[in-house]
């Protein structure tokens, strides 16, 4: 038997390749699926089936296009309605797999049809679960991203509670618990760094495990503090139950080479986004005009799907060189698949052919402290409510609203005054700025280092709370 996490730190993901007597089963598979075929490949196994935890929200899993490759059937739980052909299994449902045994267990709660998958090994001993979004390390999942008119989070909430004392805490300690995500994923709110571990630690430490906890505790607790779900989180669980165009047709149209004219041609014919996705340092430096800035190496694809409202809006690429298909398939990850091309030559190409570039200004701390000083400004934090929370500026002039509702809150500031824009560490400023900067805020001034930079001046700030206690 051969148990293989495979881990996209971008989207916190995990996605499991399980072997036993050259048969493979694939639980969550990423939107590229072609990894998985080779490795059986490579291995001389076949895929027999491919296991869904639940109908994913944060990203686009490989399902459709993985079982239309290989042949392979997909497994989903009771309730799960798709509409492509798929195993809807029922509750305690078994399948084998060369010589070890795939069970799964209905843990509702997540979502109504999230199911846990137990592996029993070759002895017929209970050796792992793959939990899916029910149970984290660490935490459990949102219950409230499948809500219907019959149906609150709380109701869900409860039903998560009896999934993990029903089925899940009545199992061996020694288990080892293969989750779906990790730390970074708005799936739970206090996942672990760790992606792998065992069920009698997660008894002992999880809060949502505590043995003397009652349902109302329990509903209370999951609940408080989750944050509004990202509004892509609805479009990918839709394109989950209902297929997609193939990986490899999305890669082809997006991963095509434009010189500037044709890359300007179509920018202004197809209403095209130009997704620049470089350093904050080079976007601030020059710039198409009116483009948008979220770098690959940040937290990418959640960002997209945070602040890009439509799925189908096509875009335009602006990448560092050799990076091309990497941001076309990380778009496709969240469900992103209209991308029409990128800017071969990168920005220099774009300056050598003539066209105008747009820059940021940025200031140093020291800089930001002498105007914080010496002038009446205006200051703008795009962090996290709970890190603005747990500590920022002081002063009137300061304003906050997160970034990742930057589009609710253009009202809120006034396109004819200068604001000095942070965030902790100057990423997500700069996505910001990009932001306001295409809807005509022109007076815009980015902190480098953020706020980061920001606690090692003499500047007054409220006194820290640690944020756990928010």
């Amino acid at each position: 038997m051969k148990i293989e996490q495979i881990y996209t730190g971008c989207l916190a993901q995990g996605a499991y390749y399980i072997e036993s007597n050259s048969e493979v089963a694939i639980i969550d598979p990423l939107r590229e699926t072609q990894q998985y075929v080779d490795k059986a490949d490579k291995e001389n196994a076949k895929i027999k089936y491919i296991f869904e935890t639940h109908f994913h929200a944060d990203f686009v899993s490989g399902h459709v296009d993985l079982a239309k490759k290989t042949g392979a059937k997909i497994i989903f739980g009771p309730g799960a309605e798709t509409k492509y052909d798929a195993h809807i299994a029922k509750d305690n449902e078994t399948f084998k797999l060369g010589n070890v045994t795939i069970k799964v267990l209905h843990t509702p709660g997540h979502t109504l049809e999230s199911s846990t998958f137990l592996l029993i090994d070759e002895n017929e001993k209970e050796h792992a679960i793959f939990s899916g979004d029910t149970l984290f390390l660490g935490d459990v999942g949102r219950p409230d991203l499948a809500i219907k008119s019959n149906l609150t989070k709380e109701d869900l909430a409860a039903m998560l509670y009896d999934s993990l004392r029903n089925k899940i805490m009545p199992l061996p300690d020694n288990i080892i618990v293969y989750p779906a995500h990790g730390a970074g994923s708005a799936c739970g709110k206090n996942l672990s760094k760790e992606t792998v571990g065992i069920l009698g630690d997660q008894k002992k430490t999880n809060y949502a495990l505590r043995a003397d906890m009652t349902k109302a505790e329990f509903v209370k607790e999951v609940l408080d503090g989750i944050a509004p779900p990202p509004q892509y989180f609805a479009k990918n669980a839709m394109m989950n139950k209902s297929g997609y165009d193939t990986f490899e047709t999305v890669l082809k149209k997006g991963d095509t080479a434009l010189n500037p004219d044709d890359f300007e041609l179509i920018a202004n014919n197809e209403d095209a986004l130009v997704l620049d996705v470089r350093t904050e340092k080079e976007f601030i430096n020059a710039h198409i005009p009116n483009s948008i800035f979220i770098g690959i190496n940040g937290g990418f694809a959640p960002w997209v799907g945070a602040l890009i409202t439509d799925l189908k809006q096509p875009i335009l690429l602006v990448t560092p060189e050799g990076r091309e298909e990497e941001t076309v398939t990380r778009l496709s990850r969240v469900g992103y698949d209209n991308t029409l091309g990128y800017l071969e030559g990168g920005i220099e190409a774009w300056k050598k052919a003539g066209k105008e570039i747009e820059t940021i200004e940025s200031i140093s701390v020291n800089q930001f402290s002498d105007d914080y000083k010496n002038k009446n400004i205006n200051i703008l934090d795009v962090r996290k409510d709970g890190e603005y929370k747990s500590e920022h500026l002081e002063g009137n002039q300061v304003q906050h609203f997160a970034l990742d509702y930057i589009n609710d809150n253009m009202n809120a500031i006034d396109k004819n005054k200068t604001y000095y824009v942070h965030c902790a560490g100057g990423y997500r400023s700069v996505i910001a700025a990009s932001i306001l900067k295409a809807r005509g805020f022109n007076n815009l001034i980015d902190i480098a280092g953020g706020f980061g930079a920001i606690k090692n001046t003499d500047l007054p700030t409220t006194d820290f709370v640690c944020p756990t206690t928010i």
